[in-house]
C-alpha cells in the first residue's frame, strides 16, 4: 500500500516512508533518465536511496508502486507501459501423459516409504508440479506473487512416484482477520511480516490420512529436513489456508524456522 501523509512531497510506501529530499531525487531521476523502462527505473531508485529486502536485494515491485502512486500526483510521468498479456489472462496449465492418475494406493504410509519432500528447482519440475495442482487441487494452479517455494512430494515404494506438492509463498501486506488476531498495528506489522509464510497450496493423494499429511509437511521427513537447511536468516511461522481467518497462523514449524531456502527466495518481490 503506498500512501502520501501531511504534505504532498512526503510519501510511504510497504513499510517505508519517503522524505521530501528522497521524492526530489526520485524526480529527478526519472525525468533525466527517460530511455530507461519502468522496470528499470524502479531498480536504479532502489539501490539509490537503498531500499533492499533482508538479503540485499532490490525492491522492485514496490518501487514500482511509489513510482505510480507519484505519477497519480502528478509529481512526476513516467514512460508507457511495455505490453504485457491482458489483465485477468489465465495461465494455461499443460496436461501431460505424467499427470494422468496412476494407480491406485492402499495402506499405511510406511508402506511407501521414505517419502521425498524436493524443492522445485527446474523448468521440468516446475512444470509438473503446474499440472498436477492446476488438475487436482480444489484451487488450481494460479501464478504465486510475491516470494515463494514449491516443492513435489514423492514415494519410494512400490516404485518412485510423485503423489503431491507443497507451495510456500509471501504473506498478504494487509488482512483485517489476521492483523486483529494477531494484534498488529501498522508499524508492528512492517517489522515482523517478512516472518510468515503462508502454505498456499498443500496437494496430497486422494484419500491421504492425517498421518502421510504429517509427514509431507513436518521436518521429521528426512528429505524436507535437508531440503531447508543452511543458515537461517529469518525464523518464519507457517499460515496456512487464507480462507480461516484467524487459526492460519496459530502453528509454527517445529523449531519455528523456514530455513535457507526462504531467505533465498525473499529476493522476489511480495
Amino acid at each position: 500500500m503506498v500512501a502520501n501523509v501531511g504534505d504532498s512531497n512526503r510519501f510511504g510506501c510497504s513499510g517505508r516512508m519517503f522524505p521530501a529530499a528522497e521524492i526530489t531525487l526520485i524526480r529527478e531521476v526519472v525525468a533525466t533518465c527517460r530511455g530507461l523502462s519502468r522496470r528499470e527505473l524502479a531498480n536504479t531508485i532502489s539501490e539509490l536511496v537503498g531500499w533492499t529486502r533482508p538479503n540485499g536485494s532490490l525492491k522492485e515491485a514496490e518501487c514500482l508502486r511509489l513510482l505510480a502512486r507519484l505519477e497519480a500526483a502528478g509529481l512526476l510521468s513516467l514512460p508507457a507501459k511495455q505490453p504485457t498479456r491482458p489483465v485477468g489472462s489465465v495461465t494455461s496449465i499443460p496436461h501431460t501423459a505424467a499427470g494422468e492418475p496412476g494407480v491406485p494406493l492402499s495402506g499405511r504410509v510406511e508402506r511407501f516409504a521414505p517419502v521425498c519432500v524436493e524443492r522445485v528447482a527446474d523448468a521440468g519440475a516446475r512444470q509438473r508440479f503446474r499440472e498436477l495442482v492446476g488438475r487436482y487441487h480444489t484451487l488450481g494452479y494460479k501464478v504465486p506473487f510475491g516470494a515463494h517455494l514449491q516443492y513435489l512430494v514423492s514415494i519410494t515404494q512400490p516404485v518412485p512416484t510423485v503423489v503431491g506438492g507443497l507451495q510456500f509463498s509471501s504473506a498478504a501486506w494487509r488482512m483485517q482477520a489476521r492483523d486483529r488476531w494477531i494484534g498488529w498495528d501498522d508499524a508492528t506489522r512492517a517489522r515482523h511480516l517478512p516472518q510468515v509464510v503462508n502454505n498456499s497450496r498443500l496437494l496430497l493423494p486422494l484419500g491421504a490420512d492425517k498421518k502421510f499429511g504429517e509427514c509431507n509437511v513436518g521436518p521429521r521427513t528426512p528429505a524436507f529436513a535437508g531440503g531447508l537447511a543452511g543458515p537461517v536468516r529469518r525464523d518464519a511461522a507457517a499460515g496456512g489456508d487464507l480462507r480461516g481467518p484467524g487459526a492460519l497462523y496459530r502453528r509454527l514449524l517445529p523449531g519455528g524456522e523456514l530455513g535457507g531456502d526462504w531467505a533465498d527466495q525473499w529476493a522476489r518481490p511480495r
